[in-house]
Formats: C-alpha cells, structure tokens, sequence
C-alpha cells in the first residue's frame, strides 16, 4: 500500500502555487504561478488582459523565490503597462492590427458574402447582422493565419528538406507555435495580427524542429540559413508579442 501512495503521489504532480498580488504602475495585479517541469528559468509577462501577472517556475524553484522575482521586475511589469494602451474588442469601428498594420473594422449592414481586408486603405469589412460580427471576424483572422502558416510552413519544410502531417491553429497563450514528434504543427492564430515576417519566422523555427526537436547549435544554424529576419522577429515577439493578446475573443 505504501509503495502504490508513492506513485500516486509522483504521478499527480506538483502541487499547485498559492496566488498572490504585486502593486505595480498605481495597481493591484494578481500574480498567477505556473510550475513548468521543462522550464530553465523563472519566466514573468502579463496575462491577455493586462491586469495579472503570470510567472513561469521552474521544477524546484519555491514560490517565495518565484514571488521575489515578480517584486524585482517591478519596474518592468509597470512599463509594460504603460505600452499596453488597452483592450481591442472585435467590434465595429475596433483598430485592429492585421499582419502588423493597423485596419478599422467595418460592419457592412445589409450586405452578404465574405469578410473582406481592404489592405489599401486599411478597412477589414463584416458583412451581415451586427450579431454576428465577432464570430464572423474571428473566423476570418484564423482562416488568414491558417493560409499564411500553411504557405510558409510548406516553403520551409522543402527549403529543410522535411515534411509536416498537419497544421493546427489554437490560441495558444505560452508559445507561438509547437511541433510533434509525430510531425504535426500547431500555431496561435494571434500570428496574423503581427508583421508578416513574424509569422514566417515562427513557421520556421517550427518546421526546423521536424529535423531537430531541440534548440541545439544545429538547430539555430538551420533557422538562421533559411531565416534571415530571425533575429528581428525574436526581437520584436520579445518587445511587443503581449500586444496581440490584447485582443479579446
């Protein structure tokens, strides 16, 4: 009996970290815990909504020293803030980034067919009821991001000399994207709302793992001789990936 409470217990995993609250930028943010087993190092950003934090713990690291570490990023906590200029609802009138560029949405009463981005002058266009918008905008930003991923993804996978089973588009809030052991992709469709070599670079860095599922000096070689723009899109997901997740759905 003692030997099966054992494994049990290793098998029900950690357990999970009481929240806490941090004052940062003249506000009360929770502070949400998330023990990761694969994690190198404490990781802090903002949740989608910009009113929480959430902190990465790696296996081992106790939740005074991941608490601690929230305390000292203070200052960055408060400028990322401060860069967050609110909520964007799919919404008519919302300002809404499409591969990186700014688009007015625009309720089109009375009118059927497809949602359509006017890329000129900056318009994406909703037809039909009012009550539908949302869904109807929401399908049209992961239909884009799912023929942008599945385009690169394909460019990438004959430049590496590989091949995917699948693509998948899920709103994932941890990661860009992910690859299988078994050869399927998975992607956030939010991609769509960031530049376009962004988006190309994500689809890179993943289809590079269908050869190595690691971030081993090989495997960045085969990134960067594919990838010129690597560099720049790592820069700006670090800079301004929380933007996307300001989107709300």
């Amino acid at each position: 009996m003692t030997g099966l409470l054992k494994s049990l217990k290793r098998t029900a995993g950690p357990e999970p970290l009481e929240p806490s609250r941090l004052l940062a930028g003249g506000q009360v943010l929770d502070v949400t815990f998330r023990r990761h087993a694969r994690a190198r190092r404490l990781v802090l950003r903002l949740n989608a909504a910009g009113n929480g934090v959430l902190v990465t713990v790696p296996r081992g690291v106790s939740r005074a020293r991941a608490l601690e570490f929230a305390e000292r990023s203070r200052n960055w906590i408060e400028d990322r803030l401060r860069g967050c200029g609110g909520l964007i609802h799919l919404a008519d009138g919302a300002a809404l980034p499409l591969r990186g560029i700014e688009h007015d949405v625009r309720h089109v009463p009375g009118r059927r067919g497809v949602v359509t981005a006017d890329r000129d002058r900056r318009f994406i266009d909703v037809p039909g009821d009012r009550a539908h918008l949302k869904r109807r905008l929401l399908d049209f930003l992961k239909a884009e991001a799912l023929a942008d991923l599945t385009k690169a993804s394909a460019k990438y996978a004959g430049l590496m000399g590989v091949k995917f089973r699948r693509i998948a588009i899920r709103d994932q809030r941890s990661r860009w994207g992910s690859c299988s052991a078994a050869g399927d992709l998975s992607y956030s469709w939010r991609l769509i709302l960031a530049p376009a070599y962004v988006l190309d670079y994500v689809a890179a860095h993943e289809v590079a793992h269908l050869r190595h599922l690691d971030h081993s000096p090989r495997f960045w070689r085969l990134v960067l001789t594919h990838c010129p723009d690597a560099a720049r899109a790592r820069n700006w997901l670090r800079l301004h990936g929380q933007e996307v997740h300001r989107v709300v759905v």
